[in-house]
């Protein structure tokens, strides 16, 4: 088992030291292994959810990107808030590596660089991310033990997977090589992610917890992937109402499908350009009756045009 060279009692300006060891003798009944094996097929499914497909193929648009930074800034917001509240809690503590993992700080930096120095202002919470977050403020306050399940679920996977989904971002979205936008998944004070992880997974089998505790944290990480896929699933349907991608100094157009406020131009452009959709105000306005008039004129010379070529 991977154990600390530098003592456990760690606090939050120390960075933890660790030796690479394998894990020679997990059981079965291990907190770890009921993890991975009780939430296989909530991995797949989150895998095979149409945003990370798209996402892994390079099919991601910056904005998209960008509102996908903003949904993890209030998860580990609320995720990182609940566990320094239970940062002495037997059920938790061990787990508690906030100089290591905690990602709030990173995705500050990620936030600034996408939407400049008054980014609070420019940004909010979504449905789907309003209902992952509230999870995680009950369970801090009224399940403690079963953070392990959520910090399993989310710090395991940008250790693990989040590099990739790094790598993809950087080169699809043209991202500088210096960091910038991606400082989320860089995690400095983690010298080796296998070792580290090797770590984790030990201090999670060593928590004393009994059948039935496990048998909820388990179901509490199966309930985490739910609420990543619902998060997935809502920034694939906005997706799909942009029809071309952010550039700086643009904004994409809402195309008249869905809840209008779920138009990025209408949510984060609301209050530099006006109250108004750009594809709602250009079809009221095609709907006047001078406009009107002025088209079919338009469509009548053009056809007359055409006709006289043809001859």
């Amino acid at each position: 088992m991977p154990s600390a060279v530098e003592g456990s009692e760690q606090g939050e300006g120390e960075i933890l030291r660790y030796e690479d060891t394998e894990d020679d003798n997990v059981s079965p009944t291990d907190l770890s292994e009921l993890l991975k094996e009780g939430t296989k097929e909530s991995h797949d499914r989150a895998e095979n959810t149409q945003f990370v497909k798209e996402f892994l193929k390079g099919r991601i648009k910056k904005e998209l990107f960008k509102l996908g930074t903003v949904a993890l800034y209030f998860t580990y917001s609320a995720l990182e808030e609940e566990m320094k509240r239970n940062k002495d809690n037997p059920v938790f503590a061990p787990l508690y590596f906030p100089v290591e993992l905690h990602r709030r700080e990173a995705l500050v930096k990620d936030l600034e660089y996408f939407y400049g120095e008054d980014w609070k202002e420019k940004i909010q919470c979504s449905e789907a991310t309003q209902h992952y977050v509230d999870r995680i403020h009950h369970v801090g306050q009224h399940e403690p033990e079963l953070l392990v399940a959520h910090a399993y679920t989310r710090y395991m996977g940008d250790l693990s997977g989040g590099q990739v989904l790094k790598k993809v971002a950087q080169r699809t979205l043209k991202l500088p090589s210096t960091g910038e936008g991606i400082q989320f998944y860089v995690f400095d004070n983690i010298s080796n992610a296998q070792q580290f992880k090797q770590l984790y997974r030990a201090r999670m089998n060593a928590l004393d917890l009994d059948k039935s505790s496990k048998e909820r944290i388990v179901e509490e990480a199966n309930r985490a992937f739910m609420f990543n896929m619902q998060v997935f699933d809502e920034l694939d349907q906005i997706g799909r109402s942009l029809t071309e991608d952010t550039q700086d100094g643009g904004f994409p157009l809402h195309d008249g499908k869905g809840d209008l406020r779920k138009c990025p131009y209408y949510t984060d452009k609301l209050g530099e350009a006006g109250p108004g959709c750009p594809y709602h105000a250009a079809m009221a306005l095609a709907k006047q009756p001078l406009v009107q008039l002025i088209l079919a004129a338009c469509v009548a010379v053009a056809a007359g045009a055409m006709a006289w070529y043809l001859m």
